[in-house]
């Protein structure tokens, strides 16, 4: 099946960038954005490679006020290969004479080549082409390989094959006035017998010896390439003087092994890089296993749509598992909700993974288990937290790093403004609900009982225990309160004028948090009785505290606007509202309203105005019949009528600030207006390719709204849901969607494909020895067995 090249044909250098994160190359364990390599820092090129899990925390004065931060650490630089003409400075795409330049990103193969026809100040024409890996078959090594042809000459080239240790995090404009200082510099050397050049450095705090080793290797050039080995603190270089032949290429290859003192099965990160370096095979096998590797993947992977979608799609796909992979599924570690493609947002974890996860648990169930497993581990952390604040059970934190302790800042810059301002976004509970819902969302998918008893049960019930603990009981009205809270909405993180931050009765945190209280229920009644008595008397769950789950969960407060509507949280209503018109006609974009607003010496803590979906998640994550019953549940009458009204009611309310939003959007209107839907799908779709943020896309992508584009596919328009172990479909497809195509996994069932159209859906079941499984199309039930397809026309209830 073909696959779609991302593709730049000349040189932008406002555009670098944005092509050097949409071009990073990874593979769950190491990531290198895709500069070229003879750049540097420069304010246009960004050459970035990042490790997951590898943080490191430095503290910064701020506006007179100490500031500590826990970055993902840009290790050191792999790629420097530079390369002059005699007599000559450097050519580079910033300061030479560019004939012809362009880059093309094989999402199939995970290949980056770049083709550059250089001319140097005496006429000399230098062809360039490079192509890179960052392997999926073997996590611990990169390899680049650059061939040149001298066009009109003949004569020596210089090429200084290198390892830079000096570098900083600097890929973040707001970020540059703190300290971005992570590595300190260890040793360097060179084996001249096996061409191998080594670096070692370790984090400043975290104190993670981090080692790079490179083979060099030259084929094609006549006779014996002088080498000399250049050396300075936390950087070293191989310099290589290949005589070139007019037309004739010749090819260096770099390949490269990066070990860290915290992998396994090694017993010194510079013994391990060193040995595997001289030992790595040449690029065209590197290549090879790694496209192989590449081919595992797409084949249960790909997202088949006719059209221009599937390139978006593809890359989509391509980013995702380049940050998730069954490599990534063997550390500890989170998902950087900007991938490892940049520096944004500090590599942090947040609650993205809600957008990731059900692509993963129909594909990958176990580095979804292995995201939960990054939560179980940092389970003591979050009870300390809600232990130090006054609480019970387990607080966990909106951003999350290497331990788990909070890393939201409590001061962020406005570029807007140039203004240093308070950041409440510590309050943003609501994380905690995320998690929880991902581990009944896991279970749900893969009836994974032994983790559930094992892990999932007590995770899920220290998050209940710590919101019981959060919650106020207000006995006049038999109603359980949450006061001094931020919502997904991000902007409003107080009311006007309050001494106090936060917000009350945000009704996204209420409802969660009823849903919440109802998983731990649902997971005690799940587990065998014995074992049910085993991991209550280990919590320390005692029956008066599951019925005050039952009891919060059935009676959490709800606010609602006279007319149905559902508040967004307690005086939503009461806030002024915003002329839109006036602020669009002012400003090119308003995604960002609320730094525009503090740059006004306005809030937006005053108006009816959000950045993102905040009670429209509620219907993204459990469905309009989920919303409405749940809302039952608690008491409250909410009909059609009345939720399409709350629709409508946000979605002019709402200014899009982060991609995620247009995500949402586009689910919700799924049910309501196809045509809408498709085009907010569309805008999520082109969000990180056409950079509609202005400028962010270059400081990492954004995985959320990526994977979330994935699953309005195989969810939302084929009406996709897997609760009681039932793969359930009812396709609603827009107009400008003809057929989907999807390859699942669910529940040990390997091999499942699902193909829709305006006029058929059909599954189909792949041979094997496993059992049949239970499909449900339109409502209509199926015992689907190995090897066998089943139709349904898609105007009708029964079979085909």
């Amino acid at each position: 099946m073909e696959h779609a090249t991302l593709s730049y044909e000349g040189f932008e250098p406002e555009s670098e960038g944005l092509r050097e994160a949409l071009c990073t190359l990874g593979n769950g364990y190491l990531a290198t954005r895709g500069a070229a390599p003879e750049s540097s820092a420069d304010g246009v090129h960004y050459p970035g490679t990042y490790l997951a899990g590898c943080y490191d925390r430095l503290t910064s004065v701020v506006s007179g006020r100490s500031v500590e931060n826990e970055d993902i650490v840009n290790v050191p630089n792999w790629l420097p290969l530079t390369f002059r003409t005699p007599g000559q400075d450097p050519l580079t795409l910033t300061g030479s004479d560019v004939l012809e330049h362009r880059q093309d990103l094989d999402t199939r193969q995970g290949l980056l080549t770049r083709r550059t026809r250089f001319r140097d100040p005496a006429g000399r024409v230098l062809a360039v082409t490079q192509r890179r890996i960052v392997s999926m078959h073997d996590p611990h090594v990169a390899a680049l390989e650059t061939t040149f042809v001298a066009e009109n000459w003949s004569g020596p080239l210089e090429v200084r094959a290198g390892l830079d240790g000096q570098v900083t995090n600097a890929g973040v404009r707001r970020y540059r006035d703190l300290d971005g200082r992570h590595l300190v510099p260890g040793v360097e050397g060179y084996d001249k017998d096996e061409h191998v050049a080594w670096l070692q450095v370790r984090t400043v705090t975290s104190r993670i010896r981090v080692a790079e080793a490179a083979a060099i290797v030259v084929t094609g050039s006549a006779g014996q390439v002088p080498r000399a080995f250049d050396r300075a603190a936390g950087r070293c270089a191989v310099v290589l003087r290949p005589d070139l032949a007019e037309g004739v290429p010749v090819t260096v290859e770099k390949r490269v092994a990066v070990y860290t003192s915290r992998d396994r099965a090694i017993s010194e990160s510079l013994y391990a890089a060193r040995r595997h370096a001289a030992r790595l095979p040449g690029f065209g096998t590197l290549l090879a296993e790694h496209a192989h590797a590449w081919e595992r993947l797409w084949q249960v992977s790909r997202v088949a749509v006719p059209g221009d979608p599937q390139r978006a799609l593809d890359l989509h796909v391509f980013h995702l598992l380049q940050t998730l992979s069954e490599h990534s599924a063997q550390l500890d570690v989170g998902m950087p909700a900007r991938g490892l493609h940049g520096e944004a947002y500090r590599g942090h974890v947040f609650w993205d993974e809600l957008f990731v996860f059900p692509f993963l648990l129909l594909r990958f169930p176990r580095i979804a288990r292995s995201l939960l497993m990054y939560r179980w581990r940092r389970l003591p952390r979050a009870r300390r937290a809600a232990s130090d604040a006054g609480y019970r059970g387990a607080m966990y934190p909106w951003q999350s790093g290497s331990d788990g302790r909070d890393e939201t800042p409590r001061m962020h810059l406005n570029p807007a403004s140039g203004r240093w301002i308070e950041d409440h976004t510590d309050l943003q509970r609501h994380g905690g609900l995320a998690v929880a819902h991902n581990v009944w969302e896991y279970f749900e998918a893969t009836g994974d009982l032994t983790f559930m008893y094992d892990h999932g049960f007590e995770m899920l019930v220290e998050i209940a225990r710590f919101w019981c603990s959060l919650v106020s009981y207000d006995a006049a009205t038999d109603r359980y309160d949450i006061r001094g809270v931020v919502g997904p909405d991000e902007y409003h993180d107080g009311y006007p004028d309050a001494d106090r931050p936060g917000i009350d009765n945000n009704a996204y945190t209420n409802v969660m948090v009823s849903r919440v209280l109802r998983y731990a229920l649902a997971a005690l009644d799940a587990l065998p009785e014995r074992e049910g008595r085993v991991l209550s008397r280990r919590c320390g769950l005692e029956e008066r505290e599951t019925d005050l789950f039952d009891h919060v969960s059935r009676r959490m407060r709800v606010v609602f606007h006279d007319d149905g509507v559902i508040s967004q949280f307690e005086g939503y209503e009461r806030l002024a509202e915003l002329d839109w018109t006036a602020y669009r006609s002012r400003y090119d974009s308003i995604r960002r309203l609320d730094r525009i607003l503090e740059a006004e010496g306005d809030s937006v803590n005053r108006y009816q105005a959000s950045k993102q979906a905040d009670v429209l998640m509620l219907v993204f994550l459990l469905g309009e019949t989920g919303v409405r019953e749940t809302l039952a549940s608690l008491g409250y009458r909410c009909d059609a009528a009345a939720l399409n009204r709350t629709v409508d009611y946000y979605l002019a309310r709402t200014s899009h600030g982060s991609t995620l939003s247009a995500v949402v959007h586009a689910w919700v209107l799924a049910s309501r207006d196809r045509a809408a839907s498709w085009r907010f799908f569309l805008e999520a779709l082109s969000s990180d390719i056409a950079d509609v943020q202005g400028g962010t896309t270059a400081e990492g992508i954004h995985l959320g709204a990526m994977a979330g584009t994935i699953d309005l596919l195989q969810r939302c328009y084929t009406g996709l849901d897997v609760t009681d172990g039932v793969l359930r479909l009812a396709p609603r497809l827009p107009r400008e969607l003809d057929a989907l195509d999807l390859r699942l996994r669910f529940r040990d069932h390997w091999g499942i494909t699902v193909r829709c159209s305006h006029d058929r859906v059909g599954v189909t079941m792949a041979r094997s020895m496993q059992l049949p499984v239970t499909v449900s199309v339109f409502g209509r039930e199926h015992t689907l067995a190995p090897g066998e397809t089943w139709e349904i026309p898609a105007d009708t209830d029964g079979p085909a």
